[in-house]
């Protein structure tokens, strides 16, 4: 893999850089699209940051945004260590452009665990789900009427337009048993939640297929319907 450098535009929920990176960079950063994201590089030395932009101010920037950082070195799940966290922020208003997380696992052969055991009892695995990494069957009493896992909580979301959306609160499945969920508390506080199949990537970072809509969870029956969904597709009750 080359370690020459190339000037790119990588993005975050509230800006975003132009900075040189290498091939290595570059692959942390392509999320399966044409755009580069900031979240999943991490921390970038700022000399190889030439030009910010900040969202808030509407303004593109000379130079590096400010960069902070902080290494707890936590235990956040079961062979999964927070190493390092930070934030970039506009030197001018104060804003985060971007924010990142950087993960360790101290066993590269071994499976993330749940993060906070509380329970033996394992659920079965509905028919219909789909293969989930970094999750284990054990379960709590969750919102939204799902039972939820303690897995992947805590990743920061982002849209298909690179903005942070909110924070993954918990996984889980539907009440029928049938349908994945992610349950997400936005930047508003509220919470929402989100079918496996609109989700198209994670990794340090979970990336939506596009925007972040309203929630269509069905009154009577608690199911999560498509976006568009004029009627429940599990029950037909009319959604509000």
């Amino acid at each position: 893999m080359s370690s020459e450098y190339r000037l790119k535009k990588l993005r975050g929920s509230g800006g975003y850089i132009m900075a040189s990176v290498n091939d290595e960079q570059q692959r942390k950063g392509n999320l399966g699209g044409p755009d580069l994201f900031l979240a999943p590089v991490g921390r970038l030395e700022s000399e190889k940051i030439s030009k910010h932009y900040c969202n808030t101010c509407e303004k593109e920037y000379e130079g590096s945004p400010k960069i902070e950082y902080e290494n707890p070195n936590e235990v956040v799940a079961e062979n999964l260590v927070l190493l390092e966290k930070g934030q970039y922020i506009c030197t001018a208003c104060g804003s985060i452009l971007a924010e990142y997380r950087n993960f360790s696992k101290p066993d590269e052969n071994a499976t993330v665990g749940a993060a906070v055991p509380n329970s033996d009892v394992m659920v079965p695995t509905p028919p219909t789900q789909p293969r989930i990494e970094m999750q284990t069957a054990i379960p709590t009493t969750g919102a939204h009427g799902v039972k939820a896992f303690s897995s992947i909580t805590g990743l920061l979301v982002y849209d298909g337009d690179a903005r942070r959306v909110g924070i993954v609160k918990e996984i889980g499945i539907q009440p029928d048993q049938s349908s994945v969920v992610l349950v997400v508390t936005k930047n508003d506080g509220t919470d929402t939640t989100i079918k496996w199949d609109e989700i198209r990537k994670i990794g340090e970072i979970v990336l939506l297929g596009g925007q972040l809509g309203t929630n269509l969870k069905c009154s009577k029956c608690g199911f999560t319907n498509s976006q568009g969904s004029k009627f429940c597709e599990s029950c037909g009750n009319k959604i509000q």
